[in-house]
């Protein structure tokens, strides 16, 4: 049987992808004014940095098997549920390390000057509030963050339904 992949889960694969990619080259390759990799070695050490690299990475290159897996297919719940809740926690620490501080002030004392000094020299086009800037590149990446979390619901509760669909016309027209 011959898989049906469907456009939401290309641009969920597509999403994870560019995730992928930017946990991998966020902190060590130069991406002229969306990084400063020299004052991310400055804050961070190499050590925390391979361990911080390795864990992101993973736990993306583990998501993307599944989709990638059970892609054109239904997937089994242990699955949906595997991909919501671990892509809400990501989100949630996104929350907790940015936005939250951004938009209320509440833990942005203790992150203002190491954001500073790490992303002071990036690419930014929101204005400065409660003393965080989240930079372009950060931008972008919790937008696809959010943008999959949303997808894989999406995933998650149409394709029964689509399935169903199918299984009804089949046997009408297996009935005619």
């Amino acid at each position: 049987m011959e898989r049906e992949i469907r456009q939401s889960e290309k641009l969920l694969m597509a999403g994870l992808t560019f995730i992928l990619l930017f946990m991998v080259v966020q902190d060590i390759v130069p991406l002229g004014s969306l990084n400063d990799v020299n004052a991310i070695f400055e804050n961070r050490s190499v050590a925390e940095l391979t361990v911080v690299t390795i864990i992101g990475t993973v736990q993306i290159l583990l998501l993307l098997g599944l989709v990638l897996f059970f892609r054109g297919r239904p997937y089994p719940l242990w699955v949906k549920l595997w991909l919501i809740i671990h892509q809400s926690f990501i989100s949630m620490g996104a929350l907790l390390d940015w936005w939250i501080p951004y938009f209320s002030s509440y833990g942005a004392e203790e992150r203002a000057d190491k954001y500073e000094s790490m992303f002071s020299n990036t690419h930014s086009f929101l204005p400065e509030m409660n003393g965080i800037v989240p930079n372009t590149l950060h931008v972008l990446f919790h937008t696809v963050l959010f943008f999959c979390l949303i997808l894989t619901i999406y995933i998650s509760l149409t394709k029964r339904a689509n399935m169903t669909n199918d299984r009804n016309r089949e046997r009408h027209v297996s009935s005619s």
